[in-house]
């Protein structure tokens, strides 16, 4: 079902919220690739699935592959199922993301989930970031391990989009809430936005700086999407007007996405597997920027860590132990 251009309703609200708070994407409607989506490139490496319900994505040596959606959102929860390739992915990059770029080349917004890959025995890596207004220029990267292996399985992934904030979830677990503040200006996304998902060779970044590349003998590196949500307010970016996506944006209706339960949660996932986060990065920010709101406890953990980035002592290093995956029962410990 796709919400046609003249606005969202209450229903859409609280459907939203009855889902967050539940704990469960029950009742919002899950569309087939041609119901919602349009492939962006790579030719025959984008195949469908289980009649249209299922996409995969592949990247070989000849190309990789993405598709965005059909309409532009201001404001929603979008959602995908993803199961990652296994084995060697060093420079394998594959992204669920939201963005303009396309419309508002010099003042673009976007909402990023970006799944790095790694050598034979280390982990994937994920990472969270915020754009608004073309803020390139000041990175809001998180970066986190999980507590299970994304190739062994599908994991749900979740944006919520608000004016007021942006909650990234993994399997219905916020770990990551960005609020807007005042003294951000226009970096908070505000735009109507494209949901794309895409996956590509960042040889030259995605594993320990480029030091590790793509190894193309391990192809064909195929993600596997399902499950696919649009839920949101839909607007022509011609005759585009917040004003008609007022029902869905607003924060009061919205802020109970987050349960005690599920903070209690957040606060454990990033207590536990949050390795990088830019507002505690001495490195790029002698001052952190303005949204940040510094966790002390946060800030002595990233330091032991990585004391070079995060400052304090750096004759002595903080011994990196091997993260240790386990199965859910360590998400409910969470």
């Amino acid at each position: 079902m796709k919400l046609p251009y003249l606005g969202c309703s209450l229903f859409l609200v609280l459907a939203l919220v009855s889902a967050l708070a539940s704990g469960s994407e029950k009742g919002l409607p899950i569309l087939t690739f041609d119901e919602g989506y349009n492939q962006l490139f790579g030719d025959d490496n984008l195949v469908l699935h289980r009649d249209g319900k299922a996409v995969h994505l592949t990247l070989n040596e000849r190309t990789g592959s993405g598709f965005v959606s059909q309409d532009l959102y201001l404001h929603g929860y979008f959602s995908a199922s993803i199961k990652l390739p296994a084995d060697y992915t060093a420079g394998v990059v594959v992204a669920f993301y939201m963005s303009n770029g396309d419309l508002f080349e010099k003042n673009h917004d976007e909402i990023d989930f970006e799944f790095l890959g790694n050598i034979r025995g280390k982990d994937w890596r994920i990472q969270t970031n915020v754009y608004g207004n073309g803020s390139t220029n000041v990175g809001r990267e998180e970066r986190y391990n999980l507590w299970f292996d994304p190739a062994d399985d599908f994991h749900q992934y979740t944006l919520l989009w608000t004016d007021s904030h942006i909650i990234f979830y993994v399997d219905n677990i916020p770990i990551r809430e960005f609020k807007r503040t005042a003294a951000m200006g226009g970096d908070f996304p505000s735009k109507p936005m494209s949901l794309y998902a895409t996956i590509w060779d960042g040889s030259n970044w995605a594993t320990n700086g480029g030091k590790y590349r793509v190894n193309y003998k391990y192809a064909p590196y195929v993600a596997e999407f399902s499950d696919l949500i649009l839920h949101g307010c839909a607007v022509d970016p011609i005759e585009f007007s917040s004003k008609r996506c007022d029902n869905v944006q607003s924060p009061e209706q919205l802020t109970t996405g987050i349960t005690p339960s599920q903070r209690s949660k957040m606060n454990s996932f990033r207590r536990k597997h949050m390795t990088y986060s830019y507002c505690y990065d001495q490195t790029r920010y002698k001052v952190p920027p303005p949204e940040c709101l510094v966790n002390p406890q946060e800030a002595e953990r990233l330091k032991k860590f990585d004391p070079v980035t995060f400052g304090g002592d750096r004759r002595h290093h903080g011994k990196r132990h091997h993260h240790n995956r386990a199965s859910m029962s360590e998400a409910d410990s969470i």
